[in-house]
């Protein structure tokens, strides 16, 4: 009994920097700039708070 696509766990999105694209789909180049997408927003998001907290220690210290 064969398996149908929709039943098999989808492998987990990844990229490596600098990876050879020629065998990719568009579909699969897609996944990939959302995924990257996400990733800078969340570093951005990191970077934010971190600054935060050195801009406060630097102020509280500065006193």
């Amino acid at each position: 009994m064969p398996m149908e696509d929709d039943d098999r766990p989808r492998k987990k999105i990844t990229h490596e920097i600098g990876q050879d694209l020629s065998l990719l789909s568009v579909e699969e180049l897609t996944e990939r700039v959302t995924l990257l997408n996400t990733e800078i927003v969340r570093l951005e998001e990191a970077a934010t708070k971190k600054r935060a907290s050195r801009d406060a220690a630097n102020s509280f210290f500065k006193s």
